[in-house]
């Protein structure tokens, strides 16, 4: 049952896949096992989204000179659609790990379970394009964009599928996206991949990127990519979560800090204004796991000494206390940052 309340609950987790062990623990487990502890929020909830870092399909050719390729069953979408979510991003570093194939199927595949998705498409028109939902008669914009592209090819362009990424001219591209979306929905929300792995300080560039979001009318950034949590901010009265870390993933050995996660709650209204919760997990193997009350304690206040003028209380509310405080970035640009986040090996 959703919500009735007079504002849309909406969470997001991190980045996702069924591919290597956790297909594994899915196979030993039933389906639903990645979502045993997560159904009853998203069942219950207005909206859910996720990073879905992984094409969905049985066929396809994997990606070359790349150090993770990965591949989904379909019948994880059922699972993910039994559990409560709603719609995925797709813009990021693997969703053509197995070609345009992998590609056309995942969005098939997604369509034929009820689950929207955006950040990619059989074209540009359709990557870099808003999916609306309605939900208590509010109508919500979700809009996905990437900063980790491991070719540019992996682009969508008139009459090439790809993904919604946003280098150079495109990032005017997805700024036009937000400012239509803005004009048509009560309420939008981005989801970005972006930033360096396993960095827990957000950098200048996803800083720059999700301020323009926000001046283009985004009223809820969240990121992934980084595999571990980032700092959260608030500009403009909106908020901006770097990073949601990992969420159903593998467990890297001895980097302890790609274990923890959390689901974000927003509580939005008609205008736009959310306020942020965040709920504290731990990623094992395909399974985020609620943290004991003091665990969750300890990341609250990481995440909170990560994000200058946040208060973070027990609950894992998130208030400003110094409204539009940045995250300690001067003016100056690396003019090597465009070709230094297009050239890594990145993992997720």
């Amino acid at each position: 049952m959703k919500s009735s309340t007079d504002h849309v609950r909406i969470h997001f987790g991190g980045d996702t896949l069924f591919s290597g062990k956790v297909a594994d623990k899915m196979t030993q487990n039933g389906a639903d096992y990645p979502f045993k502890y997560v159904k009853d929020l998203f069942q219950k909830d207005d909206l859910t989204l996720l990073n879905l870092e992984t094409p969905v399909t049985e066929r396809g050719t994997g990606a070359k000179n790349k150090q993770f390729v990965f591949k989904s069953h379909p019948d994880a979408l059922k699972a993910m659609k039994k559990a409560g979510v709603d719609v995925v991003n797709l813009a990021n570093n693997h969703t053509l790990d197995q070609g345009t194939e992998g590609l056309l199927d995942t969005l098939s595949h997604l369509k034929a379970n009820g689950i929207s998705y955006a950040g990619a498409g059989k074209d540009s028109a359709e990557a870099y394009a808003p999916v609306y939902v309605e939900r208590k008669g509010i109508k919500i914009a979700i809009l996905g964009f990437s900063r980790v592209l491991p070719e540019m090819s992996w682009n969508a362009k008139a009459g090439r599928p790809g993904i919604a990424g946003i280098y150079n001219e495109d990032l005017k591209l997805a700024v036009q996206s937000i400012q239509q979306a803005r004009a048509k929905a009560s309420i939008v929300i981005v989801v970005a991949h972006w930033g360096k792995e396993r960095v827990t300080k957000a950098d200048e560039l996803q800083n720059s990127i999700a301020h323009a979001f926000v001046d283009a009318g985004a009223d809820l950034v969240v990121g992934g990519h980084p595999h571990v949590l980032q700092g959260v901010e608030q500009y403009k009265g909106k908020w901006i979560a770097y990073s949601a870390g990992n969420f159903i993933f593998t467990k890297a050995t001895g980097r302890p800090q790609t274990w923890d996660t959390a689901v974000f709650e927003a509580d939005c209204k008609t205008t736009g204004q959310c306020d942020l919760k965040m709920i504290p997990y731990f990623t094992e193997i395909g399974q985020p796991i609620p943290k004991s009350a003091a665990d969750g304690a300890k990341l609250l206040k990481s995440i909170e000494k990560l994000s200058p003028g946040i208060k973070i209380d027990a609950s894992g509310n998130l208030k400003s206390l110094a409204p539009n405080t940045s995250l300690g970035f001067n003016s100056s640009k690396s003019t090597s940052a465009e070709q230094k986040d297009l050239t890594q090996e990145n993992s997720g």
